[in-house]
């Protein structure tokens, strides 16, 4: 991907919102490492110095073109805030990375906090006359299966999140003079995962922790497909920058490691030397239908003490990591996307296969600011 400015030409100024978390802090970094805005104003309700960045994302979040101001996306009044220069200029592009993440939240708040903070944030952009509102969704809208989906393919969420992301998506092709696209990534990892892949992370540090062989429910051929944080970083620019991507576009993102429950074990068995496996179709079956309420709960009491412990022995008093699986991820739910189409934009994933190294990586990021036990 190539951007090129003209002589006198002004570098765009870009809004991120919810630009503290995960994929938020590494865009912070992809576009200041760049150098592609003039400026780059980050808008969350959380605050850097609360959100456990580590010393690349806190470099980038403190760069001269970087501001962060704390905004209540849920108030009209607010956006219009975000959305306003003091110089009188305006924001060529709108990032929405703001939604509410954490699984097992009532509908009410899903309804608020993701459908409509989108809706208006969206509106607002629209009104301001920004170029391109980039809109990051969920690949969960699509309907669970082993066949890898398509953008065009059957939608069926199957989670709380995906069925509000959805309901946005679909709001948005409404919305006057709205310029937008849409992402739906698969999981994403990288450095400040704490909700893809990290759990079963930890989940392998207890399991070496308490010597015992790891099983998760399910199958080794569950598809959990992956996407590197970076390859959704350059994704975002590229749907906004790009004369290929028309307006209403939607695109997914997934890399090319058609990543499942044995490909994950096979990393956490190298980095702690564990044993591990899966209980099976029938068996997992057979649980989950006398009670996944139940069988979630043992699952996390086996899971939180020895953490706990292990956090305990380290000196950890504050971490926002930990083992605990909501119910609505324990299903057979398979996570397949075909996250191809993209490509033929002009867009090439950097980093198309999920290595041992990227789970060391995410282990490292945190162990730099002693949140996850030494190994």
């Amino acid at each position: 991907m190539h951007v090129f400015f003209l002589k006198g030409m002004s570098k765009p100024n870009v809004l991120v919102l919810g630009g503290v978390g995960f994929i938020g802090r590494n865009f912070v970094k992809w576009l200041v490492d760049k150098g592609l805005c003039g400026k780059i104003r980050v808008i969350d309700k959380v605050l850097p110095a609360t959100a456990f960045l580590g010393k690349e994302h806190q470099d980038a979040f403190n760069h001269p073109s970087v501001e962060y101001k704390q905004g209540n996306l849920t108030s009209v009044p607010s956006i219009q805030k975000c959305l306003t220069l003091e110089d009188g200029g305006k924001f060529t592009y709108v990032f929405n990375l703001a939604a509410e993440t954490k699984y097992g939240q009532t509908e009410e708040v899903y309804n608020e906090k993701v459908f409509d903070l989108t809706v208006k944030c969206a509106t607002e952009a629209a009104k301001a006359g920004v170029e391109r509102f980039i809109e990051v969704s969920t690949a969960q809208v699509y309907s669970p299966g082993s066949k890898a989906s398509k953008e065009s393919d059957k939608l069926a969420p199957w989670t709380n999140i995906a069925k509000y992301k959805l309901k946005a998506e679909e709001q948005l092709k409404t919305i006057p003079n709205l310029k937008y696209v849409v992402l739906r990534p698969v999981i994403v990892y990288g450095p400040g995962d704490n909700s893809g892949l990290a759990p079963r992370i930890i989940c392998g540090a207890v399991y070496k922790h308490l010597n015992e062989k790891m099983k998760f429910l399910w199958g080794e051929d569950l598809r959990l497909n992956t996407v590197y944080v970076g390859d959704v970083c350059k994704a975002l620019w590229h749907v906004a920058t790009s004369p290929k991507v028309a307006p209403g576009a939607v695109y997914n993102l997934a890399d090319k490691n058609d990543t499942n429950q044995e490909k994950i074990n096979k990393h956490l068995e190298q980095i702690y030397g564990i044993k591990t496996g899966f209980l099976g179709s029938m068996a997992s079956s057979l649980v989950t239908t006398l009670s996944m309420k139940a069988i979630t709960e043992e699952v996390n009491d086996k899971h939180l003490k020895p953490w706990s412990d292990l956090c305990k022995k380290a000196q950890i008093t504050n971490t926002p990591l930990t083992p605990y699986l909501d119910p609505e991820l324990l299903y057979n739910n398979a996570l397949s996307c075909d996250g191809s189409a993209i490509e033929a934009t002009g867009f090439a994933y950097d980093h198309p296969q999920l290595t041992t190294q990227d789970f060391r990586d995410m282990i490292d990021y945190y162990q730099k600011q002693k949140l996850f036990p030494p190994a």
